[in-house]
């Protein structure tokens, strides 16, 4: 699946607020789906871009060799999940902001793993 039907996929998940695929290396965002004035996913996709970042570093200085497979930041009414991928080469996240009260945790992480998988580049 391409990049927009990889976002509208994600934003089809119960509580879905936003949805991006950014380029983790540069910050940029690849695509974007929802959002809006409560949730700048420009804003978001720069400030998760240093997350991981900032993860990958720690996981180095402490001898950790396993990859990320996501990271996720739980908000009084929010997640947020970020998912590592890699594709031809370049080191890319989905990220997925959710309504806590609405989305089902398991089966969002869940349907960002089966995106995860048919996306194409």
């Amino acid at each position: 699946m391409d990049i927009e039907t990889a976002l509208k996929e994600a934003m089809a998940l119960d509580g879905a607020l936003g949805a991006a695929l950014v380029d983790y290396e540069s910050g940029m965002m690849l695509g974007s789906a929802g959002g809006g004035r409560a949730l700048n996913l420009e804003v978001a996709a720069a400030g998760n871009t240093d997350v991981v970042r900032a993860k990958a570093r720690t996981l180095e200085a402490l001898g950790v060799r396993e990859g990320i497979e996501d990271i996720l930041i739980t908000l009084d009414r929010q997640y947020h999940i970020i998912r590592l991928l890699t594709r031809g080469g370049s080191r890319l996240f989905l990220y997925l902001a959710l309504d806590r009260t609405r989305a089902n945790l398991a089966l969002a992480r869940h349907g960002l793993r089966t995106i995860e998988r048919e996306l194409s580049m």
